[in-house]
């Protein structure tokens, strides 16, 4: 019986992790502003290095368009 109720205990505390971590996911504001400052970071470097963005667009355009073909 010691050990039912050692089970019993030990999973309280996942259980109260559990709940916290949907506590966190509810904040979304977080992301929009990580995202808002990523879009502006690329925004600068594009201002700063023309050229280096450019290859990076057709750099990553190249390699969706391989991996995406329909045939």
């Amino acid at each position: 019986m010691s050990q039912g109720s050692t089970k019993t205990q030990e999973n309280r505390p996942n259980q109260q992790q559990q709940g916290n971590r949907g506590s966190r996911a509810v904040s979304t504001p977080n992301f929009e502003g990580a995202m808002s400052d990523l879009v502006k970071h690329l925004h600068m470097f594009a201002e700063e290095n023309p050229s280096g963005a450019a290859l990076w667009c057709f750099g990553i355009g190249f390699v969706l368009g391989w991996r995406l073909k329909p045939w």
